[in-house]
């Protein structure tokens, strides 16, 4: 073997793994942001279905309280 394809395998085998490795990076990165994004849009209806039910049940006290009177 000549010095040329000496040279030649071993780059274009580091840029096949360069580009698996690329790949799978991209992979995990959207993976982890969908997966974020999901916590997120649960957490953000979780927190308003509980702000809504306190407010719902300090109005039905308050109109108990002012029914009383």
């Amino acid at each position: 073997m000549n010095k040329a394809t000496l040279f030649m395998i071993p780059l274009l085998l580091a840029t096949t793994a360069c580009a698996d490795l690329k790949d799978a990076g991209r992979a995990i990165g959207t993976t982890t942001k969908d997966v974020t994004k999901e916590i997120g849009h649960a957490t953000r209806d979780t927190t308003k279905a509980i702000g809504h039910a306190s407010r719902d049940a300090v109005k039905s006290v308050k109109e108990d309280l002012t029914k009383e009177d």
